[in-house]
């Protein structure tokens, strides 16, 4: 661990760090309950498996406060982490700098009396909040010359910490990890009488359903075809097993794609629900089949079984958390590429996926 623009002291085990200018710590978490603000991610799975860091931080004490300041849109997912105390809306969108705003920020949460703030996303203008709040200890990878803003800087050493979630985790610990941390799995809490009113208000039936996320924000070449999805829920009606089709706005038009190919086996709600119904509506799904999204990590929290299908990226990296899970991936000598189109034109990584595979993953998870 680094520490810089500030001093430390070792107190009962612990190594505790304070900025220039303030009193160092000399409170360990065995004995009084600390108050956290988290800097969350910028994305949907990455909001989800921040909850394991959440998660975490209660096993060790029970009665700690979380904040997390995250984009508003967040505010749903992070309403049901029970985790969480409140959500602070972020006062900049994606990739804007906003110094002003965020300083302002800062300096409206001094009086909060945060003890420790964990940073989560790598750049400099996300640690700004922290710095202007004042918050004795200030927790981060070492990104973006982050020196003085952060105090509790860690090295990131991706043989031990090799995926996403066990990267947040680790910066629960008070030092560097030896080894990858245990993972507590995220778990959204779903609201049944929200459900109930969705379904009636959608019109969805009432009979088995399997839920289908064919988008991916981050690009194509994470997306199994729209033609697979169709194929399959038509092949899931047979077994008595409707399909309903989640995902944004932005996505509506592709839903309606898969709903006409499927012949109606499946019910397009791109764009009809927000983050908090898509999480109820999942607690009553048999499965969900999903391409390598931020849905695909909603869905494993939501307790739905899971299949994923993975292409561009790889499940070594940024698996569903899950144990009722089947994963589809290639291992294709030009995958994991990472890369939002796919180089060659023709996704091979995701196209040679038979939907006959997933049908029978579907069924499996599902015990049809």
């Amino acid at each position: 661990m680094y520490v810089t623009g500030g001093t430390c002291h070792l107190h009962g085990g612990l190594r505790q760090c304070a900025p220039f200018g303030q009193t160092p710590i000399h409170a360990s978490r065995q004995f009084v309950s600390r108050r956290y603000l988290v800097v969350g991610p910028a994305w949907v799975g990455d909001m989800v498996m921040a909850q394991a860091l959440f998660r975490r931080l209660r096993q060790d004490d029970g009665a700690c406060v979380i904040d997390v300041l995250a984009p508003g849109w967040s505010a749903p997912i992070l309403a049901r982490m029970p985790e969480v105390r409140r959500a602070i809306p972020l006062p900049a969108g994606h990739g804007e700098f906003a110094f002003r705003r965020r300083r302002a920020l800062g300096r409206s949460l001094r009086g909060s009396s945060f003890d420790h703030a964990i940073v989560l996303r790598n750049s400099w203008k996300s640690a700004l909040v922290p710095y202007f709040a004042r918050i004795p200890r200030r927790t981060g990878y070492a990104r973006e010359f982050r020196y003085g803003l952060l105090n509790d800087l860690r090295r990131l050493d991706p043989r031990i910490l090799k995926t996403t979630v066990a990267r947040f985790v680790a910066l629960a610990e008070d030092r560097e990890p030896s080894e990858s941390p245990t993972i507590p799995a995220p778990r959204l809490v779903a609201d049944s009488v929200n459900a109930q009113a969705l379904r009636e208000k959608l019109g969805l039936p009432t009979l088995r359903a399997v839920a289908l996320m064919p988008g991916a924000e981050y690009g194509p070449a994470k997306r199994w075809p729209a033609e697979h999805f169709a194929s399959l829920a038509k092949a899931m009606a047979r077994d008595g097993i409707r399909s309903w089709v989640f995902g944004s706005q932005k996505e509506h038009a592709l839903g309606e794609h898969i709903a006409q190919e499927s012949e109606g086996a499946a019910i397009n709600l791109c764009g009809r629900t927000g983050l908090g119904d898509v999480v109820d509506l999942l607690s009553s799904c048999w499965a969900a089949v999903t391409n390598d999204s931020g849905l695909m990590h909603v869905a494993a929290a939501s307790g739905t079984p899971v299949v994923a299908l993975f292409g561009s990226s790889s499940p070594d990296f940024t698996p569903p958390l899950t144990a009722r899970r089947r994963i589809h991936y290639l291992r294709l000598d030009c995958s994991p590429c990472f890369q939002r189109v796919c180089p060659f034109g023709h996704t091979n990584c995701l196209r040679l996926i038979d939907p006959a595979s997933v049908r029978e993953s579907v069924r499996g998870l599902a015990g049809i």
